[in-house]
């Protein structure tokens, strides 16, 4: 949190904040917000420094946007729900996940066989500290109010790229020209080689046929740049990210 606050700022109104190895994003408006993902339960108070940063309290919060339903997005989601009241939104197929119905995440094996890279291991030792081995429902997980363009600070519009979880979804901010991209499209992680645009890797989504198949909804949108769930943010045209993204599948990991 020692970056300034321009820093911080992707487009008009949108900033990007990063926990422990894991992006949320931040949609002004007024003194109103959106908040996409809440990174790592042991993330909370970085979270909340976040908001502060912003000149704003978690209580502006009007609504959390999750991506899906994976530990390292939604650490803080029953935190801002009891403490603030706050709804949390998401792709109608991720609500059972969320509540912990059903389970679609990598396992401790997944992590285990890719140990022999010091990244990797660093990775592995800093997230469990922060709560990958933790149980995680949540409740209060609700699908969205409406269809289309939500009703919140930065009218994000969900767009569907199922595959990495059954739910999973990115939010479209047409207009500052801005994806969300969740982990469907990424541009780093320890698990992963080099740095740029990337899917995760297989075994760590549900289905990596679906996820490959869904880019092509994001190819489609009029946004020139995309904030990934991790890694920084990634400046050029959409369509030319998911083509890199689709070529690195072909490079060893």
């Amino acid at each position: 949190m020692n970056r300034t606050l321009q820093d911080r700022q992707v487009a008009e109104n949108v900033f990007v904040f990063e926990g422990t190895y894991v992006n949320w994003a931040i949609i002004a408006d007024g003194t109103d917000l959106t908040l996409v993902d809440t990174g790592w339960h042991g993330d909370i108070q970085l979270l909340e420094r976040s908001i502060r940063l912003l000149g704003r309290r978690p209580k502006d919060v009007r609504a959390v946007l999750l991506t899906h339903a994976h530990a390292d997005h939604v650490g803080a989601l029953n935190h801002l729900h009891d403490s603030y009241g706050i709804p949390l939104y998401m792709d109608p197929l991720e609500v059972p996940h969320a509540r912990g119905e059903k389970v679609e995440t990598a396992t401790p094996i997944d992590v285990i066989k890719r140990l022999h890279r010091p990244q990797v291991v660093r990775w592995a030792v800093s997230i469990t500290k922060v709560g990958a081995l933790d149980h995680f429902k949540c409740l209060a997980a609700e699908p969205f109010p409406a269809a289309g363009p939500l009703d919140l600070p930065g009218r994000p519009i969900p767009i569907p790229t199922h595959g990495h979880t059954s739910g999973h979804i990115g939010y479209y901010l047409a207009e500052a020209g801005v994806l969300l991209s969740g982990d469907a499209l990424i541009t780093r992680h320890p698990t992963v080689s080099g740095t740029g645009p990337a899917l995760v890797p297989a075994d760590f989504s549900h289905s990596q046929p679906d996820a490959i198949r869904a880019l092509e909804a994001y190819r489609r949108l009029d946004a020139d740049m995309f904030v990934p769930g991790h890694g920084p943010a990634w400046y050029g045209p959409v369509c030319n990210a998911v083509d890199r993204a689709l070529e690195q599948l072909k490079r060893p990991q």
